[in-house]
């Protein structure tokens, strides 16, 4: 056990240091404060690039064209089981159990490969999407890199809670984009 008075001197040295490592932080930060307002900072909101960008919208312009004829025939597929479950349901009272049962059976084939193809079609184009994307994030990671080094930035960011239009990089970037 400490005797009271050495005890004290524990304390008093604990807590000298705590102060001695303050002053020193508070030195280091007052140092660091003339470097820190010299830094270079821009953001980038890259929402808005993949969203207005002249490569974003022919990617998803050429998605689209790629899809086209998939799409339609996935749509023919559909209107045909709706008009054929549409005339069922009229004609199933008059039909005999044997001509039900098969319209059932063709109804539900009918439903099942709408299904598949309705499936196999997002699957694709999720595919193709996120193939697009890739490519696409990175031109514009390297048109974001070439301004950073172009207009010397320390730091660019791509996402933040909030942003003073005077920091906000993206329409350079856009341009950049749509210079190329």
């Amino acid at each position: 056990m400490l005797i009271p008075a050495l005890k004290n001197r524990v304390v008093a040295v604990a807590a000298l240091v705590a102060l001695t490592s303050c002053t020193v932080t508070l030195a280091q930060t007052a140092t660091a404060a003339p470097r820190a307002a010299e830094l270079k900072i821009g953001l980038v909101n890259t929402e808005k690039l993949l969203r207005e960008s002249a490569p974003a919208q022919r990617a998803f312009k050429k998605l689209e064209r790629e899809f086209a004829t998939r799409q339609a025939e996935v749509e023919r597929v559909a209107k045909r089981f709706r008009d054929s479950s549409s005339a069922f349901e009229k004609e199933q009272l008059t039909l005999s159990d044997a001509d039900r049962r098969t319209k059932q059976r063709d109804l539900e084939v009918l439903n099942r490969d709408l299904q598949r193809a309705q499936r196999e079609l997002r699957e694709d184009e999720n595919l193709r999407r996120n193939e697009e994307l890739a490519g696409l994030q990175e031109r514009l990671q390297k048109a974001i890199q070439q301004i950073a080094e172009a207009e010397k930035f320390d730091l660019i960011l791509q996402e933040a809670v909030y942003v003073s239009s005077r920091i906000d990089i993206t329409d350079r970037v856009l341009k950049a984009l749509a210079d190329k």
